[in-house]
């Protein structure tokens, strides 16, 4: 048990996220102050942390021999930082603005080359394929927190409940979403791009799809609709109507997300489908005319070996996806899967870490760019997840909530709102409640809290 002191610290989160990466949490202890001189490391808060975490990585890597790959960085958006990067070398008129950024990130931030060069490679082309957000625009967010089984590795808002439930929570998201399209309308802001996630949209049942979508349509769509994606995940909820649906309501891109092609492990994981089902489903949306569509894979799933991983990959290339997002395990806290094994993200790190190389290089010989990326707490090998996609393909509403430089309004439960302010690039969060009863007990709240920390906000800046 290793005694870790952080002194002057007011806030271990950050550092001890960090320390995570390489010691699990009970090969050390957070030491207080007076009890220095029996420590095994002391850490001293700086006024630049960057400099404390850098000390950190370092003495504990020569522990341990492990270096993480995304050196320091513990937040989930390191594309965003390399653009900041860039952006500053350019300020200070560095002849190679690129080449400036992937040094500070490899020296100051400890990335490893590879990965440094992976987020200016996507940010390089985010900045090609659609640049700035247009001004008095949004991306909407809304959300049905509804599934028809939770995965094993799951800690999302999702639920499984009575269809009943179901409908009195659509009757109060439709009124948040009635609130937010005259306020919008009022304000003269469009939506760029309309997201429809979850949970699983597509568990509602066909009327009352077709319903929503074309209230979305009606209340969000316009002009300056770029893109409309809707999340259809489970193969098991789609069906002709809900595509025709999707269609007529002008929704372009769809998600149906295998996970994995091996059939012992959708069985393993909660799922009630199989790989003939997700076969079917891709067949099923192709011949209806769905232009875009991802797919999402995981590397580091129980008990599957890297050529299960490898195969799933050959065979969801086989079903002709425009997208394809690969995944890192991720092991929440709030998951079956932490009360089966807790340590399980640390054991996968070496697997994951030869999966992941394995996806890139076999994408990229079909023909896919990475072109955005997200970090998440308690993946295995402390990677990433990667949206890879054709030329033309890319998707724009995942650009938009990774880079943060437009206000993305969320609606429904667990729907996160942030607020962008562009004179001083700062950005504030306003959240809804995650649980769906709550959300149904308190809309009024949700609609006040959107009054006072969106529309009003612009006002008082």
């Amino acid at each position: 048990m290793y005694k870790i002191v952080l002194q002057g610290v007011s806030n271990n989160h950050e550092y001890e996220e960090l320390i995570k990466l390489f010691l699990r949490p009970d090969e050390y202890e957070i030491a207080e102050a007076g009890d220095a001189v029996n420590a095994d490391f002391i850490f001293t808060e700086q006024d630049d942390k960057n400099i404390v975490k850098s000390r950190i990585y370092d003495e504990l890597s020569s522990l341990t021999g492990v270096r993480p790959l995304w050196g320091i960085l513990t937040g989930i958006r390191p594309v965003k930082l390399a653009g900041e990067l860039v952006r500053d070398a350019k300020k200070h008129d560095a002849e190679d603005a690129y080449a400036a950024a992937r040094r500070k990130m490899i020296s100051y931030y400890r990335t490893s080359g590879e990965k440094a060069d992976l987020a200016l490679d996507i940010y390089r082309l985010q900045q090609e394929t659609f640049g700035a957000p247009p001004e008095k625009t949004t991306g909407v967010y809304i959300d049905i927190p509804f599934c028809p089984t939770r995965c094993l590795y799951c800690s999302f808002a999702s639920n499984q409940t009575s269809y009943s439930e179901t409908l009195r929570y659509m009757e109060a998201l439709y009124r948040e979403m009635d609130f937010v399209a005259d306020e919008m309308k009022n304000k003269g802001w469009s939506a760029e791009s309309i997201y429809i996630g979850g949970g699983t949209p597509s568990t509602l049942e066909d009327k009352d799809f077709r319903q929503f979508l074309l209230k979305v349509k009606d209340m969000f769509g316009g002009p300056e609709l770029a893109e409309f994606t809707v999340e259809m995940g489970r193969p098991d909820t789609i069906t002709a109507e809900k595509l025709a649906a999707a269609l007529n309501a002008g929704a372009g891109r769809i998600s149906i997300n295998p996970q994995t092609m091996k059939d012992e492990t959708l069985e393993l994981i909660g799922r009630k489908h199989d790989s003939a089902d997700i076969r079917a489903a891709f067949a099923e949306a192709q011949n209806a005319g769905i232009k875009v569509i991802n797919a999402d894979v995981i590397a580091g799933l129980p008990l599957e070996t890297a050529e299960d991983f490898d195969n799933t990959l050959a065979e969801v290339g086989k079903l002709g996806p425009q997208n394809i997002t690969v995944h890192s395990l991720s092991v929440k806290r709030a998951s079956k899967l932490v009360e089966i094994d807790k340590d399980f993200h640390y054991k996968q790190a070496d697997l994951v870490s030869e999966m992941l190389e394995k996806a890139r290089s076999y994408l990229a010989e079909c023909g896919y760019r990475p072109y955005y990326l997200y970090r998440q707490k308690h993946m295995s090998g402390a990677q990433e997840n990667t949206g890879y996609a054709l030329p033309g393909a890319e998707g724009l509403y995942n650009v938009r909530i990774m880079e943060e430089a437009q206000t993305i309004i969320a609606m429904g439960a667990s729907g996160m709102t942030k607020v962008f302010f562009p004179d001083e690039n700062r950005l504030e969060r306003v959240p809804n409640v995650s649980n769906y009863e709550i959300y149904i007990d308190r809309i009024d709240e949700m609609i006040e809290r959107k009054k006072e920390g969106l529309f009003n906000a612009y006002e008082r800046t």
